[in-house]
This record gives structure tokens, C-alpha cells and sequence, in this order.
């Protein structure tokens, strides 16, 4: 259920419902605009409190969501969310950031120089995997705690946001400690143990499509996350399966334009997962960058014939920095920029 306030409702008016909506059990979900604030209160039974509320002289009407997810629709808030990360950098709106980095985090001296690659090609965010869901139990799962810490100091070093990815509830605080974004993998997309403490931490939280998961399955995982009071979410498609064996996988573009009118959470787009070939990532990342991704992640190493994971879709420095100086020219003719 939405309460819409009347225009320019004062603190003390705002305030007044928001504990009448916490002394009947609810958790009151703000949304605030230039003129006019809604407060979601959502969860079962809250349609027989609509009479109480209605009565209320601050409140302008009462309104229902339709779609299953309610914090993460459009019809909760209009306007696009803008995620705020350190150093200036934003996730939403006119300008389009480059994660960029390793798939795995093999030792602070290889993270220092592709840290550093990332940031002189024009990148804005750094991205290393410290735990590594594999296919093969035998194959490289990652430093752990030692890679973030890694992460950490290599971020502060060049002024730059860091996002890794928890596997379980128990690494969140860890991720949370070190990193400005956790990022929740594919394979994690409906744990909803770890979707609901990612919503209790206040970073923000980068959620992947899985492989297999339908464009409402995936709005409804980043409700588990709001639903818990972080709304500072980011929803990311990084390629589904289906009966393709040319490419790693198939990286879903109609989605985007379809999820970006159901909800208001930026989309990030990672096309080096989706392809899985680095001499084709080039070309579906300026495809990302002209069906509207607020975001676009790579996957770079400067030796990828030694990278311990992804070697393959890994682009070179060269390449790299090509394919950034090549988005700029594309987002100014969208009125965007990178």
C-alpha cells in the first residue's frame, strides 16, 4: 500500500505517519520528491489499515501496487535511482561509469597494475573476485579476507570505489568492511538469506541476473534486498543460458529496456560474462552502452594467458583502453557521457 502525503507535507506531519505505520507492526518505506513524499507499507494485511490512514488529515490518498515487487517498481517511485558511491562517482543519470578489473584477485602486485590500467583508461570503479564460485571444486576459489584487504588498500591507493562479491551471509560484513559495493553472483540470486543480509548493511549492493532467472524472478530477489530497509541497489545483466554453445552465454539486451520501465534501479550491463570472448566484448559493450545501461563492466588482465580465472574474455590494456576512448564517442552522440 502507498501513502501519498499532501504537497509539501511538514517533518513533523511526515513523521506522524511514518509511527503510526511502526506502532501497527509495518516497516515504513520512504520515497521523497521535490514536493510530494509516498511512504510504502508493505506486507501482508496492510490493505485493512487503508480506511485508518485514509482519515488521517496529512494524507493526500491511498494507492496499491500492482506488481509483486513493490519497493522496486516504478509506480513506488518515479524517479530513477541515483546510487552515490566514494569520490565523487555515481551509478544512475547522464553519465556512465566503467567497472573494470579482474575477475579473480590473484596478488596485490597484479592488482596494483590492472588498478592502474583501469583508472588512466578512463575507468571508475575497480572489480575483484576475493571468493570464486567455480564450476570445478578443483580450480582457483580466490584469496578470501586477504584479497579484500588487498582490494581495500589498491582502492584508497588510487582513489578509486571497489566492489567484490559475498557468497554467504557470513562474508557480507567482510565485503561490506573492505568494499564500497557488494555485489551478489548469479549463482546467488535467490539465497535469500544472503539477499536479506545484504539488505541489512548499508553498501551499496550490485544484484546479477541468473542464468536461468525471468526479468520478474530478478526485480523480485532486489525486493528481498529494499524490502530490508537498503534501497541503494543495482541490478546487473550479465548474460542468461540458453540453447547457444557459440558463446559463453547470451546476453539478454531486450531485457533492458523492459526492466528499466518497470523499475527505477540503475541497470549495470557486463558484456565480458555475457559473450565470454574478448575479441567480441568491445562490440556488445557498445551495444550495452545503446540500449541504456547506466553502467558497463569489464573484465580486463594484462597477462590473461596466466590469469588464474576468465583468461579468456579478458580484455588486453590496448583493447581496453580502445574500447573506452570508442564508448565516449557513442555516448556523446546519446547525450550521455562515460
Amino acid at each position: 500500500m502507498i501513502i501519498t502525503l499532501k504537497r509539501k507535507a511538514t517533518k513533523q506531519e511526515e513523521n506522524k505517519v511514518i509511527e503510526k505505520i511502526k506502532k501497527l507492526g509495518y516497516i515504513p518505506h520512504i520515497s521523497r520528491g521535490v514536493d510530494i513524499t509516498i511512504i510504502g507499507m508493505i506486507g501482508e494485511l496492510a490493505e485493512k489499515y487503508r480506511d485508518l490512514f485514509e482519515s488521517m488529515d496529512e494524507v493526500d490518498h491511498i494507492s496499491e501496487i500492482e506488481k509483486p515487487y513493490k519497493l522496486a517498481s516504478r509506480e513506488f517511485k518515479h524517479d530513477d535511482t541515483i546510487i552515490k558511491l566514494p569520490y565523487g562517482i555515481k551509478i544512475g543519470g547522464k553519465k556512465v561509469p566503467i567497472i573494470a578489473g579482474p575477475c579473480a584477485i590473484e596478488s596485490k602486485s597484479v592488482l596494483d597494475e590492472i588498478a592502474k590500467i583501469v583508472k588512466a583508461g578512463g575507468g571508475t570503479i575497480l572489480r575483484g573476485g576475493a571468493y570464486k564460485p567455480r564450476s570445478s571444486p578443483y580450480t582457483f576459489q580466490g584469496l578470501g579476507e586477504k584479497g579484500l584487504k588487498f582490494l581495500h588498500d589498491v582502492g584508497l591507493k588510487y582513489k578509486i570505489p571497489t566492489i567484490s562479491e559475498a557468497m554467504s551471509v557470513e562474508q557480507v560484513p567482510l565485503v561490506s568492511k573492505y568494499c564500497d559495493i557488494v555485489q551478489i553472483g548469479a549463482r546467488n540470486i535467490q539465497n535469500y538469506d544472503l539477499l536479506k543480509a545484504c539488505g541489512k548493511q548499508k553498501k551499496p549492493v550490485l544484484l546479477k541476473r541468473g542464468m536461468a532467472t525471468t526479468i520478474k524472478e530478478w526485480l523480485l530477489s532486489a525486493e528481498y534486498i529494499l524490502s530490508q530497509g537498503n534501497y541503494n541497489v543495482m541490478l546487473c545483466e550479465r548474460g542468461i543460458r540458453t540453447f547457444e554453445t557459440a558463446t559463453r552465454f547470451t546476453l539478454d539486451l531486450n531485457a533492458i529496456p523492459v526492466v528499466k520501465k518497470l523499475t527505477h534501479l540503475p541497470v549495470v550491463l557486463d558484456p565480458s560474462h555475457g559473450i565470454g570472448i574478448r575479441e567480441h566484448v568491445p562490440t556488445m559493450a557498445k551495444a550495452c552502452l545503446a540500449v541504456g545501461a547506466d553502467a558497463i563492466a569489464l573484465e580486463i588482465h594484462p597477462r590473461p594467458e596466466e590469469a588464474l580465472s576468465d583468461g579468456a574474455q579478458s580484455l588486453l590494456p590496448d583493447q581496453y583502453k580502445k574500447l573506452v576512448a570508442d564508448l565516449k564517442r557513442i555516448a556523446e552522440a546519446l547525450d550521455r557521457e562515460i
